[in-house]
């Protein structure tokens, strides 16, 4: 989709990045690995963003780059206070993926808007995500969900106290479940146990991140973490079947483990050798032999003398 420059300038984007200096190579800043998407909006970004800002100003929504932008567009001749790894005049390198971006209402920056406002465009896409998650349209459901925790960004959360924090999180943790959820049908494990922990730092006893957390640990082999979060799951939903079933599921798979290492163990020593009976000293028979000889013997010349 074309925009104008003009209404770019009333635009908010999501993005995921991650960053590093080109002369060194060394990663300073990566989005994904926090689960946290970051808002840009042209005209109002930071000033070390403004490269970044310009090359996402071309992009789809959706799309992916990799940005090269001039030290004049990023940290400047003294580098990074904040990024050690970000020497003076470094040149940048942006991998970038744009979620999606919204037309600022009335011309209000996301930054200008009220938290109820916020909250209120949180849950909306939110509500998108599911429908797309519904039709198991995987990749835009996520989009809208990652669009909705952006409202939600670690700057806006730490202000937020008492009933306005409580509605927040009362939209942001289901998206980060529902990533979750969206992840573990798309076999990327790692990333759905991040959104999961996301929520575990707020919400400890939350059933849906416990188990979800749980399944994907349980998908990489991580078996007794995931037992570990699944019987924590079950303390708090004790009749919760799929919960019992993945129980079941790991207990076994244990025993198959249990019987596979037997089974080596048994192939790599051999069956337990039998005990050999003992060999009979050939000279101790001959003595019990000549003694029960002259036994008899004498036993015959008596009955004879008899």
């Amino acid at each position: 989709m074309t925009q104008t420059f003009s209404s770019l300038m009333t635009s908010h984007y999501a993005v995921h990045y991650k960053a590093w200096a080109k002369s060194t190579s060394h990663k300073f800043e990566d989005t994904w690995q926090e689960q946290r998407p970051t808002e840009i909006i042209l005209g109002k970004e930071k000033k070390e963003m403004a490269g970044l800002a310009i090359g996402i100003a071309s992009m789809k929504s959706g799309e992916r780059a990799l940005l090269h932008v001039g030290w004049e567009l990023g940290y400047g001749k003294e580098g990074s206070f904040s990024f050690p790894n970000v020497p003076p005049m470094a040149d940048l390198i942006y991998e970038v993926e744009l979620i999606g971006f919204d037309e600022a209402k009335e011309g209000k920056a996301r930054s200008d808007m009220t938290v109820e406002e916020r909250i209120e465009a949180a849950e909306r896409r939110k509500v998108e995500g599911n429908d797309y998650f519904k039709e198991e349209n995987l990749e835009e459901a996520m989009q809208q969900y990652e669009m909705a925790i952006a409202y939600m960004g670690d700057d806006f959360m730490f202000q937020l106290f008492g009933k306005y924090r409580d509605m927040a999180l009362a939209v942001k943790n289901p998206c980060h479940l529902n990533m979750a959820a969206c992840l573990i049908k798309l076999k990327r494990y790692q990333e759905a146990i991040g959104h999961c922990t996301i929520v575990l730092s707020e919400d400890e006893n939350n059933v849906k991140a416990l188990f979800r957390r749980g399944k994907a640990r349980a998908e990489l082999g991580q078996t007794d973490a995931a037992k570990e979060d699944l019987e924590k799951a079950r303390k708090h939903a004790p009749q919760d079947k799929a919960i019992i079933r993945e129980l079941h599921l790991l207990d076994e798979h244990d025993k198959a483990i249990y019987q596979k290492q037997k089974e080596i163990y048994k192939g790599i020593f051999g069956p337990r050798p039998e005990p050999k009976p003992k060999s009979s000293n050939r000279l101790v028979l001959f003595w019990q032999w000549l003694v029960s000889l002259i036994c008899n013997l004498l036993n015959f010349r008596r009955r004879k003398e008899d």
